[in-house]
Parts: structure tokens; C-alpha cells; sequence
């Protein structure tokens, strides 16, 4: 159920980063170059202008892989003299989601010809005895301010996914809170989301009315027809990102022909397009979904991995079965996600937690 407010989400937004100012002695803005943490960033120099306490600490993990626009972007808030850059150019790990012999591109790797240079005013070692991109922040924290009350901002939105939904008005997480979640309670240390509650246009909105600079992708992206759901201006071959490889090559060409020779199957998906990646109609030789989807299953995952996916789709079934009226349409559209987690060899589940999540959320809504 949606609550409503007099209050708008410009200003609602504000009082909450003040709020965590007042409350963190150390707040650090994460960004990905994308328009949602635009706004984070610039909301949280406000704020900490305002109260003498900048430099401001701005937070990016480098994925190598990057859109060339997105790393302008990274340039222009890491290059501003009110910053204290925390920007990651260290060894991680990433799942590629476009073999499905190499499952890892590993970031910065030494010895390998990386996409682009690391920047000179980066971090570049990693002592962190973590290698996973999502489990770093937590373990930059735990390290480099384990003494001291910490919090995270970011610009996750409940709008993007129903599992943010879930996840961000579901439980208290620091105080009278809900839209976060705990990093370390024994250390203190939190993440926060103060425009979980904006829509995109809202986004637009501040971006446009206070002229703050943005990725100049997101022109590019409009400009060539992408849904604005689909947006992306992060690494471009994770499973939720592969729709950025279909125009890639046209609109950085340079940046396509480099990543293309440091990851395997980039070329392959790229060539594709989405007609041929995303399969909407059912191909003429198969009798349904079920079947495609089998026949899929035995000739693209390796024997090794095959267990894994299998176990999902039975999770799957169950699922279907116990959360939502059975029917032809429910069958197909489950049918149909589970070709798309054979195609994007989505072995660590997240189009399957997704999928999860927007099914219990509908069954929930009935």
C-alpha cells in the first residue's frame, strides 16, 4: 500500500541525508555514473556543505568494463575539489554472462591488457581478502573504518525492481528506518537509500532543474529507441546488462573493439541482437515452451553446471504451483524466464530471485 506525503521527494530526500549526517560521522556517497546516484551525489554535497563537512567522500568500484561515458562521468565528480575520491581499481572477479566456457572477467588483472588505464588518482591494490564486487563495500568498510559509525549512500529505488520493494519497506534497519540495510551492526556500519521512494521522472527532474551534469549515455540510449526501463550505463556483460552489447559497437566502437578482445562471447552476443538473444516467439521446430527450454538446457550449459540450473527450475515449479492460479499463461511466462537464465547463463539465480520475488508480490496482491 502507498503511503502519500505533502512533503515532495526533493526535499523529503534532503531531511533524510541531513538526518544520517547528524547521525554518521562518516558518510560516504557510493556512484556508478548512472542518473540515480547523480542525484545522491549532489544531494549529499548539499548537505554536506551546508554543515562543514566536506571534503565528501565519493565511493566507485570500477568494474573495467565500463561504458567510456560512464568513466566521463566518474571523471567529472572525482576531479571536483570538494571530493575525496575513493575510486577502485583493484583485482575483482565479475560473473560474464556471454560464455559459456568463461564464466569470469577478471578486473585489472595483472599480466592481462586491460580494457583502458587505470586512472591516476585511484585506488589500485586490493586489501580487502575479498574479491567479489558485491561484497566489497562491506569489506572496505570492515577495514579502512572499522572504528568508526559509517554509512553508505546510494540511489537505489523501489520503482526498479519489486524485490527493492520488498526489501525496502519491509523491516526496520537503523533506528525508525526502513529503506537500507545493515552492512555490520557490530561495527556500526550502515547503507542507506534516501530516494528509494523517487520515480524516474523524478530523477529527470532534479537532474534537469539544478543543471547537474549526467552520463551522456543515456542520450545515446534514448536517441537509438531503448525503453527507459532498460537503461544501463554499467559493465556491460553481466546478466541484467547484456541488451547494452546490441549498440554498443555503434555508438563507442573503440571502447567495443577493445572489450571484445579482452572477454570471450562479447562479439558473439553483440552480433546476435536482441531478436536472436531474447527469444519472444516460440521457434518453429519445437512443440512449447517446456520443450525449447529443455532442449537448451541439455546443449548449452556445461554437464557440470547443468545440476544447478535444473535445481532451479524445480524451485521454479514449486513456486508456481503453491504462489499463483494455475494456468497455460503463468506456465509460459515461467517457460520463458528460465530460457532467458539459459541464455544469459545466469548460474547465481538473479533473474530466478527476481522472478521469485515478482511472484510472490503478485500473489500477494490478489
Amino acid at each position: 500500500m502507498r503511503m502519500y506525503s505533502s512533503q515532495n521527494v526533493y526535499d523529503a530526500a534532503l531531511e533524510r541525508i541531513r538526518y544520517l549526517f547528524d547521525e554518521f560521522p562518516n558518510v560516504i556517497a557510493n556512484v556508478s555514473g548512472g542518473k540515480d546516484s547523480t542525484v545522491i551525489f549532489n544531494l549529499a554535497m548539499k548537505v554536506a556543505k551546508e554543515k562543514n563537512r566536506l571534503p565528501l567522500k565519493v565511493l566507485f568500484i570500477d568494474q573495467e568494463a565500463e561504458w567510456e561515458a560512464t568513466i566521463d562521468q566518474i571523471k567529472d565528480i572525482m576531479y571536483n575539489p570538494d571530493v575525496e575520491p575513493l575510486w577502485y581499481q583493484i583485482p575483482l572477479k565479475l560473473f560474464n554472462a556471454t560464455s559459456q566456457k568463461d564464466h569470469w572477467l577478471h578486473c585489472w588483472e595483472e599480466g592481462k591488457e586491460w580494457i583502458r588505464e587505470k586512472d591516476p588518482i585511484s585506488i589500485k591494490e586490493n586489501h580487502y581478502d575479498c574479491d567479489r564486487f558485491a561484497k566489497l563495500f562491506t569489506a572496505i568498510t570492515d577495514k579502512d573504518y572499522k572504528n568508526i559509525k559509517t554509512c553508505y549512500l546510494s540511489g537505489v529505488r523501489c520503482e526498479e525492481s519489486p524485490a527493492r520493494l520488498w526489501g525496502l519497506t519491509g523491516q526496520l534497519t537503523y533506528k525508525d528506518i526502513t529503506w537500507g540495510r545493515v552492512e555490520n551492526k557490530k561495527l556500526n556500519h550502515y547503507a542507506f537509500h534516501p530516494i528509494y521512494d523517487w520515480s524516474y521522472t523524478d530523477v529527470w527532474k532534479a537532474i534537469e532543474n539544478n543543471n547537474w551534469s549526467y552520463c551522456k549515455l543515456y542520450d545515446y540510449m534514448y536517441q537509438y529507441g531503448i525503453p527507459i526501463q532498460q537503461m544501463r550505463v554499467s559493465n556491460v556483460h553481466h546478466e541484467t546488462a547484456i541488451r547494452s552489447l546490441f549498440f554498443l559497437q555503434e555508438v563507442e566502437p573503440d571502447n567495443w573493439n577493445r572489450i571484445v578482445k579482452r572477454i570471450d562471447g562479447i562479439s558473439t552476443a553483440g552480433q546476435l541482437g536482441k531478436d536472436e538473444f531474447f527469444i519472444k516467439d516460440l521457434p518453429f521446430m519445437f512443440g512449447n515452451w517446456k520443450e525449447y527450454r529443455d532442449y537448451l538446457l541439455e546443449n548449452l550449459i556445461k554437464e557440470e553446471n547443468r545440476k544447478i540450473f535444473k535445481k532451479m527450475f524445480i524451485q521454479m515449479d514449486k513456486d508456481i504451483k503453491h504462489l499463483m492460479d494455475i494456468s497455460n499463461n503463468n506456465y509460459k511466462s515461467m517457460y520463458k524466464t528460465q530460457i532467458g537464465i539459459i541464455a544469459t547463463n545466469d548460474i547465481y539465480g538473479t533473474k530466478f530471485g527476481n522472478w521469485r520475488v515478482a511472484m510472490k508480490m503478485k500473489a500477494g496482491s490478489r
